[in-house]
């Protein structure tokens, strides 16, 4: 059985009253971010990324747009060691990117640190140590006053080498298990590093405020990270960061409600990859961004580029239902949701509208390189008439009237549900090409020639069957309704033309060719469809009217 008795809260709730981000209904304008991919995901994977596989993703990050790259943990490994110096010797860190790099506030890791960024353009030196209750008691077994002399003395430390050797630094401290410490207690250790670093104008010192464990719901943390905006010293020339991990799968929530609580910064993964259930996601964080118009000042129009170079360099999974990144997000295999989407399309088509409100999808896929026929309506056994007969439309320039787009939707999930499978693009057309198209047995039309007088068509039709030709001639209000009569004459037929609708192709490969759809009643009230193309508009409907009678007569 399970023992919720064993657990209780184990976090510190801000003192007072910090709810001033309740007020605010959106972010407004996109963070700093920093991605931590190269040393917090890489030190979660099963099979850490070799230096190749790290300098291709490190390149996917610069073009992404990233401006803060975390390399790695430098005094923890040789491979880390080596690929931050990589960076420098190989002169691959741009002008406006700053790589970051970890370290303990521990002596010999700060100076091996300080040793691997020699020369760098660029660099901000993260220290960090841990201040929780648990930590303090468990692990270090030290009083407050111990563990702040711990962080005081890192900071020394690291502004004085900042100064022996070569190079551009800035600094960053991190209270780590910030969410397991009294947030008083948080506020004084940081404050403590920021009177010695003294920040200022020309020297901006990042705090960062960690999830490592989440223990508490969203709310807390954005009240916690106010409670630090407002009190922290200096506050003008600190930027406030926030490094929110995943364990109550909120991580996402958490960093939206503490930048609207006044954080400045984002440090994260691409898709979540990090320890345990991960870091937050950026790339969900900025794409919720986008989704409301805020320009997240990073690139991911080519989604799909990304997830396969991150999956290929990781060795991960982006699972089909993550958010925005996954194959199967935009998906809608209902058939009232593919209605209302091929709805929404054409609404958007006939407004001429350039705000999205597509219902059911919350982005324009194509803004992130997917396309609706592969990505937005598929077909199972599920699907419906409206977003079948878009897909046709859409791709093969079909526009099947209401009732044989039904009858073509019910064909197509008949296939799929006898076959288990779903069905591409390119298999709905050939349904509806096999059951509606151009049919020519048992009857074709083997030539037809037509005259009009006032009010009337005549018609001299040859019609074959079983390699006999037959002319009949007939009249008619118009030339398909002379075709019309004279096919009832050869075959006897008795049927209602209920339904007829034509168009010229809109698909560019298809010229300037002309469809007709035509839907026949029998004597027993059912519907038999046919369609058929031509460059001539009553050649396509006498395809259609043949390919209907086939039908009905195959029936």
């Amino acid at each position: 059985m399970m023992d919720a008795g064993k657990y209780a809260v184990g976090y510190y709730p801000a003192p007072g009253s910090h709810y001033k981000w309740v007020t605010k209904d959106h972010i407004e304008k996109a963070p700093a971010w920093c991605s931590v991919d190269l040393r917090d995901g890489n030190q979660s994977l099963v099979v850490p990324m070799s230096l190749e596989e790290k300098l291709a993703f490190y390149q996917l990050l610069v073009k992404i747009g990233f401006k803060e790259i975390e390399v790695g943990f430098p005094a923890a490994s040789e491979t880390e060691y080596e690929f931050l110096r990589a960076l420098i010797e190989r002169d691959m860190i741009p002008a406006d990117v700053t790589v970051q790099v970890l370290a303990q506030c521990r002596e010999h890791i700060i100076r091996k640190t300080f040793e691997a960024c020699k020369g760098a353009p660029s660099a901000i030196i993260h220290i960090y140590n841990s201040v929780s209750v648990a930590q303090r008691e468990q692990v270090f077994r030290k009083s407050k006053a111990e563990i702040l002399q711990i962080a005081v003395d890192g900071a020394k430390l690291i502004k004085k080498l900042a100064k022996e050797y070569e190079g551009n630094f800035r600094f960053e401290y991190s209270p780590e298990s910030f969410t397991g410490t009294e947030p008083e207690y948080a506020l004084e250790v940081c404050n403590a590093v920021l009177d010695v670093l003294e920040p200022g104008p020309d020297n901006n010192v990042i705090i960062n405020l960690p999830v490592t464990v989440e223990m508490s719901m969203p709310h807390i943390y954005a009240s916690q990270i106010e409670y630090m905006s407002e009190n922290l010293k200096y506050r003008d020339h600190v930027t406030l960061s926030l490094h929110p991990h995943n364990d109550r799968g909120t991580g996402v929530a958490d960093t939206e409600l503490a930048l609207l609580a006044g954080a400045d910064r984002v440090e994260g993964t691409l898709f979540g990859n990090g320890e345990r259930t991960g870091n937050v996601d950026i790339v969900t964080l900025a794409m919720n961004m986008y989704s409301h118009g805020v320009d997240p000042q990073l690139d991911f129009s080519d989604m799909p580029s990304i997830v396969k170079t991150y999956e290929t360099c990781t060795r991960m999974h982006v699972y089909e239902r993550t958010p925005y990144a996954g194959a199967l997000v935009f998906a809608a295999f209902s058939g009232s949701h593919q209605d209302a989407i091929a709805k929404g399309m054409n609404w958007r088509s006939e407004n001429h509208l350039h705000q999205w409100t597509v219902p059911y999808i919350p982005i324009d896929p194509r803004d992130i390189s997917r396309t609706y026929d592969a990505d937005v309506i598929r077909v199972n056994s599920q699907s419906g008439k409206g977003g079948i007969g878009y897909l046709l439309e859409q791709n093969y320039g079909y526009v099947l009237p209401p009732k044989m787009r039904e009858h073509l939707s019910y064909l197509c999930k008949s296939i799929s549900d006898h076959e288990h499978r779903e069905l591409k693009v390119s298999d709905v057309l050939e349904i509806f090409q096999a059951h509606y198209f151009n049919h020519d047995v048992p009857v074709s039309i083997a030539d037809m020639h037509f005259s009009h007088t006032k009010g009337e068509s005549r018609a001299e039709i040859v019609f074959s069957r079983d390699g006999v030709q037959t002319t009949l001639r007939a009249t008619g209000n118009g030339a398909l309704n002379a075709i019309s009569n004279a096919l009832k004459a050869y075959t006897g037929a008795v049927y209602n033309l209920r339904v007829y609708t034509e168009h010229s192709m809109q698909n560019e490969s298809s010229g300037s060719t002309a469809a007709a759809y035509i839907g026949l009643e029998d004597a027993q009230g059912e519907m038999h469809w046919g369609a058929g193309t031509d460059t001539d508009i009553i050649r396509a409907s006498a395809h259609a009217l043949l390919s209907a009678y086939n039908n009905m007569a195959g029936k």
